[in-house]
């Protein structure tokens, strides 16, 4: 899950990132996490624009996801994701746990589509991809 993601579920009580975040916390949908991303995470959560969250329910949140996440450490370093190379840390992350999905509101910041066999998709996509999966 890529930063803006977290970002707007923090935001925007009740949005699909949020919703995306509960489906995480109650362990239906499974976070794949490297020391990289956790740090983008909290640095990005502790810029002044993000001032008024509540810092406490931000390190909570960070704390329950790093908690119930699938650790990784990514072994292979790309140059892929050359419109943001901060980026390459996510696509790190899902070649190294073979991640289905990569969920991102960037989607044109990533390869178009598909990274090997790791769907690049935004928050929507994500979750009706995964009431597709459900309803069968």
């Amino acid at each position: 899950m890529d930063t803006n993601v977290l970002v707007s579920a923090l935001l925007k009580s009740g949005s699909v990132p949020d919703l995306l975040v509960s489906l995480i916390l109650e362990k239906r949908a499974l976070l794949c996490l490297s020391d990289s991303i956790v740090s983008e995470y909290e640095e990005v959560l502790s810029r002044e624009k993000f001032k008024k969250l509540n810092r406490q329910k931000v390190a909570e949140l960070i704390a329950r996801l790093k908690s119930s996440a699938l650790w990784v450490e990514p072994k292979i370093r790309l140059s892929v994701a050359r419109h943001d190379p901060e980026d390459n840390k996510f696509l790190e992350c899902a070649l190294e746990a073979q991640a289905d999905f990569l969920i991102t509101g960037n989607t044109k910041h990533f390869p178009p589509k598909r990274f090997n066999k790791t769907l690049i998709v935004s928050p929507a996509e994500f979750l009706s991809a995964l009431a597709k999966v459900l309803t069968q």
